[in-house]
């Protein structure tokens, strides 16, 4: 009996030591990997007009696969000054280095709010607007002959200012499904007029380190104004793709892939 119980309390020894050497043997892999998780730079993601959040839905996973955390902002797109506000929260939310990303007139949220942020470390434009400082959008857009989708705007009665939704497929996706696109109609979020006579009191770009997409078949931007931007903030890459406005939306790869590169290029700084 002795001998049974010594042989039953050397396998249990032995049993023990062995889970203790492979766990030891897989800690470094964990410790690896979680290092490279908090090397990533995070990034913040805002929308645009007639838009929220939701509209990075389709960037949103591809860059968490990638292992970066991610925070697409909600502004109430009620003014310049308040949106930056919101997003200036979330900035500090953040812990460590953050890429700040805008699509549209989110571009001008990012311009402003990422000025002072010290955590960002670069700044992404999605078919988006760049102003300087001192600088209105109605001002920035007169640059340019006017896009066509924007003829499709509708006043209400408050002063905000949507856009038919019948027309909206075609003045803002025209490469999106249909189904979305008349989704994205129906929930569209609209900007009172007054936004687009609202200076910019700082421009982030000047400081910081910027990145931009052009979308050659922008119909609510004209890509020739996009152009202009991307030249006059110094943009590190510039990447020009056939698509309509919504490029978050029809060209998700394409937004992400220019984002991990600015994420990529900061992280090397």
């Amino acid at each position: 009996m002795t001998k049974k119980y010594l042989l039953v309390a050397l396998s249990a020894i032995i049993f023990v030591v062995s889970i203790a050497f492979i766990n030891a043997q897989a800690q470094p892999a964990n410790v690896s990997r979680d290092s490279e998780t908090l090397s990533k730079p995070n990034i913040v993601l805002v929308h645009g007009a007639w838009a929220d959040g939701s509209s990075w839905s389709k960037v949103i996973p591809l860059l968490q696969e990638k292992g970066y955390n991610v925070t697409a902002v909600q502004i109430p797109l009620t003014s310049l000054a308040e949106d930056a506000a919101v997003t200036r929260r979330v900035l500090a939310m953040q812990s460590g280095p953050t890429i700040l990303v805008g699509h549209s007139y989110g571009g001008a949220v990012i311009t402003e709010a990422g000025a002072n942020a010290s955590n960002v470390v670069g700044l992404v434009y999605i078919s988006a607007f760049a102003p300087d400082e001192g600088e209105v959008l109605g001002e920035l857009n007169e640059r340019m002959p006017a896009a066509p989708g924007m003829a499709n705007l509708l006043p209400d009665s408050e002063g905000f200012l949507w856009i038919d939704p019948e027309a909206f497929p075609e003045s803002f996706a025209q490469d999106v499904d249909p189904v979305q696109a008349r989704v994205m109609a129906a929930v569209q979020k609209p900007v009172p007029a007054s936004i687009f006579g609202e200076k910019t009191t700082q421009a982030a770009w000047k400081s910081k380190p910027s990145w931009y997409l052009i979308s050659e078949n922008d119909r609510i931007i004209n890509p020739d104004l996009e152009r202009f931007m991307a030249e006059r903030i110094g943009a590190r890459e510039v990447v020009s793709i056939s698509s309509d406005h919504a490029s978050l939306v029809s060209h998700p790869d394409e937004v992400t892939r220019l984002i991990t590169d600015a994420a990529n290029a900061t992280t090397k700084c």
